[in-house]
């Protein structure tokens, strides 16, 4: 374990030195504020909190902005390392790789938690300041915290293992943004489409369900809205998130990471320096 935090203290301070921390807790702040300040304005015709609406517009931020941030973060893990020449000193250490790989994880971790918190808890100032009846959202905003980390740990992941199949910071870049334009916009549009070709039949009940469960941003979206008091505030997801058992999204969620760290640590394993 102390191998781990020390590999995690040395990338924390690359992250800071890189402006990563400053990078990630000014895009989590801007728009967070952004959102928690036009973000709420149907609150008295749903009929709940503003803190809640809130809440249901930050659920469709961190969609996109959390798994772009844990990408770009992450993208070149290892292969800046087999760039600059700095694995084989690396691999040196009294460390085995999979403890590299998770020192570099909770160092990461650590920068989207300091976002995070940054980002949601200035919108929660300003929601609050605004209305101190919303304080009956906070339940919301904590979930929403906690169900964004595990996100952006599936997001880091899925870099790690990119970083080391291409081996070129550069090729990672190209895969980074081509695999967060899969995941987070094409599979989304091609569900739609779907929709769409099938007019409602019965294709849609046996395939819609489990393809959004699968996708990891998906069972992000549909686990909060579906515990949502404010789910009718986002269009789009909001029948099927009442129609999904909220467990099932919630287990894709947790398994994810797992799965995605383990490819990365395999993938690193075969990584020659």
């Amino acid at each position: 374990m102390s191998r781990i935090l020390a590999t995690a203290a040395t990338e924390f301070r690359i992250a800071l030195r890189n402006r990563w921390v400053a990078i990630a807790i000014a895009m989590m702040a801007v728009f967070s504020l952004a959102l928690a300040a036009a973000g709420s304005a149907p609150t008295g015709a749903l009929g709940v909190d503003r803190l809640s609406v809130t809440v249901a517009s930050l659920t469709s931020l961190a969609v996109y902005l959390v798994p772009l941030v844990a990408l770009l973060m992450s993208f070149d893990a290892i292969s800046g390392e087999i760039e600059r020449g700095t694995l084989p000193l690396l691999l040196t250490y009294p460390a085995s790789r999979a403890q590299i790989v998770l020192g570099k994880f909770l160092a990461h971790m650590a920068v989207l938690a300091l976002a995070m918190a940054v980002g949601y808890g200035l919108a929660a100032a300003v929601t609050l300041g605004a209305d101190g009846a919303a304080q009956a959202g906070l339940e919301a905003l904590l979930r929403l915290f906690w169900t964004s980390l595990v996100l952006g740990a599936v997001f880091l992941g899925v870099g790690y293992l990119i970083s080391a199949l291409s081996r070129r910071p550069s090729g990672a870049a190209g895969m980074a943004i081509a695999v967060w334009l899969v995941l987070i916009v094409l599979y989304d549009l091609a569900l739609l489409a779907l929709v769409v070709a099938d007019k409602g039949g019965a294709l849609i009940g046996r395939v819609l369900a489990p393809a959004l469960v699968a996708s990891p941003a998906d069972a992000f979206r549909l686990y909060n809205l579906a515990v949502s008091e404010a789910t009718a505030a986002a269009a789009g997801l909001a029948g099927a998130a009442a129609t999904i058992p909220p467990a099932w999204p919630l287990a894709s969620l947790l398994i994810w990471p797992f799965a995605a760290l383990g490819l990365a640590v395999l993938a690193f394993e075969r990584v020659r320096p």
